[in-house]
């Protein structure tokens, strides 16, 4: 019988209406995103507090108030508007991990490191590729603090910004099937249980000396 016991449920991606915070960087890594002295956990939670932890916070721990998300009107930003090659760098899981614990639910950039836009998929975070110019568009519409409410519609594939221009985004299909339904690879898995106890029973059956 399959375990079906301590399995983390993905949160599903529907609707998000948030704070968009503007981060016009190229080339943030995942160093950068959860820096390694923060990789011992393999928790998904408890991270968000390091997210971003060198350039949020002074050696000595205090808060540095020029960066985005210590100011504010960004603390609960649930969007991040970024620059090229986000997530570049090793493949850290916790990367994603860091961002969803901290409430970050989306992030708009004109390109990702293939890893890491894989692993956002697996964690309920929407990755959106958007030609630079629309990304510029958007930047200039987070730097309206806490007036930068964003809302990404994933079923309608559309991103609309505080002034109710709609800009739309392209997905692969299986991918958007799995956000809209909360699938990470175990939950796809799951959903085949049957036919695994299935193929379990008749394996017992037909070639017992495998089960002890």
């Amino acid at each position: 019988m399959l375990a079906r016991t301590g399995y983390w449920a993905m949160e599903k991606f529907t609707v998000l209406t948030g704070v968009a915070a503007p981060l016009p960087m190229i080339n943030i890594d995942t160093d950068m995103i959860i820096p390694k002295q923060f990789l011992k956990t393999i928790k998904r939670t408890g991270l968000g507090k390091h997210l971003f932890d060198e350039m949020r916070y002074t050696p000595d721990g205090k808060e540095v108030d020029s960066f985005v998300l210590n100011q504010p009107a960004y603390r609960k930003a649930s969007i991040l508007v970024a620059g090229d090659n986000f997530g570049c760098g090793s493949s850290r899981e916790h990367a994603p991990w860091a961002l969803a614990d901290f409430g970050i639910r989306c992030i708009i950039a004109p390109s990702f490191a293939d890893i890491f836009y894989n692993n956002c998929f697996k964690n309920g975070i929407l990755p959106i590729k958007l030609p630079k110019e629309q990304v510029d568009l958007l930047l200039d519409d987070a730097s309206r603090g806490a007036n930068a409410v964003v809302t990404v519609d994933l079923e309608r594939q559309e991103i609309t910004g505080p002034d109710g221009g709609r800009i739309p985004f392209d997905l692969d299909p299986f991918r958007k099937h799995c956000l809209l339904n909360g699938l990470d690879d175990i939950g796809l898995t799951l959903q085949q249980v049957s036919v695994i106890d299935g193929f379990e029973a008749q394996q017992k059956t037909g070639q017992s000396w495998m089960w002890g």
